[in-house]
């Protein structure tokens, strides 16, 4: 029996942003970067790989570490961090990761026999007279490598624009030949960078970091995050090196633009850098990217959302929902951990995670865990103060009578149900001061049908809510 997929995809205990996902063999494989929780920076820990059969997106398992940190040459103290990463199949049918260490402006790459086994240091991109890319006067500096290889041929894209800063020009592509390491054809600037936007059509949406790139059909799709942040968008073109036309935003971690169930400015979870790419599973695509946690910018999760094109090739840009690659809404029965909130805000509107490291203030609650990084302890929402709100989309549900929530916390109040976040309640649960998780139960009348949950809290101090059941 299939088990049913959430997101995070992942368990609520593993961090694995900047998702680069790839359907080899029979399996999904998803590379990105590692972070710590509560780490004090980004992309700390060595790469790892998880995967899951293309027919049960549910059932993920851990690979192992491909990659420690170690590895490259340049980072034996391991000083140095393994920033956003990408894998391609070479001609020669091993499998490439491309990666820029977070010191330096060259692209390193390691090479591996299967998808998820051992990589070793393979070599740096380099021109054919033996330079560095990123080191040869007038070479922008390289960083969050994306790759596509086509026969002998392989597409580099990298890039990072800050806005203002106009020694950067914009995202490139720098073409490989078959040893995956030697540049064939030089940089071409694909886009423009914030300061040399004007008249073109990336004007408020232009690029930022993350270049990603993916084919459909005869398109070529060029992802980024954008100077927004928290959206990745998207360019076309029917050339790998040339043409692309901006198209669009094809994911927002804190649902922006999004106006089907909210106003459109509203921010439905706390954003800021988003990272990921398309894939397509079985005749289904997927936008994979990642959430922010804990409060801060370091401790981010992987999700995914199935995404529908338009008949010109154009991307409908989805919700942010709970059920994610589930093709579908979960089962309307049963127990949730409340780490499964896709939409997560209270009266205090807030759109962004703070930069720099700095913690979200006691106004807001988070998504969390007990113990440190490592431990596979479950993840739960912490400091929900009056009007605090989770969300969760979507569940198939049918004579639902009951719901019960575990609670722990300094608190006195209630919980509300609602199946609208700014609809009336269904029912209200009063909770009081706990130190360990208690369950509270009340009847309710959920109406037969596919149905958000969203649960608040209102009342004085801080409760942190583990769970919730349908009965």
């Amino acid at each position: 029996m299939k088990k049913q997929a959430f997101n995070p995809y992942l368990p609520s205990w593993e961090y694995i942003p900047d998702g680069e996902p790839y359907v080899f063999g029979d399996r999904i494989y998803v590379y990105g970067s590692h972070d710590r929780f509560r780490g004090n920076a980004y992309c700390l820990n060595d790469y790892v790989c998880w995967s899951a059969p293309v027919d049960d997106l549910g059932d993920w398992r851990y690979e192992g570490v491909i990659y420690p940190k170690v590895s490259d040459p340049l980072n034996k103290d391991g000083s140095m961090c393994l920033y956003a990463p990408d894998v391609t199949l070479g001609p020669d049918g091993r499998y490439y990761l491309y990666y820029v260490l977070d010191k330096v402006s060259i692209v390193s790459v390691a090479v591996c026999d299967e998808p998820a086994g051992r990589y070793e240091f393979y070599g740096y991109v380099h021109y054919a007279d033996g330079t560095r890319l990123g080191e040869r006067k007038g070479d922008e500096p390289q960083f969050d490598p994306g790759v596509l290889t086509e026969g002998g041929t392989t597409y580099l894209y990298t890039g990072f624009c800050g806005v203002g800063d106009r020694l950067r020009s914009g995202p490139m592509v720098t073409v490989l030949g078959p040893d995956m390491l030697t540049i064939v054809e030089e940089p071409v600037f694909i886009a423009p960078s914030e300061p040399f936007s004007e008249g073109s059509s990336f004007m408020e949406h232009e690029f930022f970091e993350a270049p990603s790139i993916r084919k459909r059909g005869d398109t070529y799709y060029f992802i980024y995050s954008s100077i927004v942040m928290h959206e990745l968008c998207y360019a076309t073109s029917k050339y790998p090196t040339k043409g692309f036309v901006y198209g669009g935003v094809v994911s927002s971690n804190c649902d922006m633009h999004i106006h089907s169930y909210k106003p459109a400015r509203k921010p439905m979870y706390y954003g800021s850098n988003n990272h990921g790419s398309m894939v397509e599973i079985k005749g289904r695509w997927y936008i994979f990217y990642h959430r922010h946690t804990d409060g801060t910018n370091f401790s981010r999760q992987g999700c995914a959302e199935p995404i529908e094109f338009r008949e010109d090739g154009s991307i409908i840009q989805p919700e942010m929902t709970s059920c994610g690659l589930n093709g579908g809404p979960l089962a309307g029965r049963g127990e949730y951990p409340a780490y499964l909130a896709c939409n997560l805000f209270c009266k205090d509107e807030e759109i962004y995670t703070p930069l720099g490291g700095l913690w979200m203030d006691s106004r807001f609650p988070k998504i969390t865990q007990d113990g440190k990084d490592g431990d596979e302890q479950a993840g739960y929402i912490q400091n929900m103060r009056d009007t605090a709100t989770a969300g969760f989309k979507y569940f198939d549900c049918r004579g639902i009578k009951s719901v019960i929530i575990k609670v722990r916390g300094y608190c006195s109040g209630q919980f509300e149900i609602k199946t609208s976040w700014a609809g009336k309640a269904l029912a209200s649960i009063p909770v009081g001061y706990t130190n360990i998780w208690k369950a509270y139960m009340t009847d309710v009348e959920i109406p037969d049908g596919i149905w958000p949950i969203y649960i608040t809290y209102r009342g004085e101090g801080s409760a942190s809510l583990q769970s919730f059941t349908l009965i």
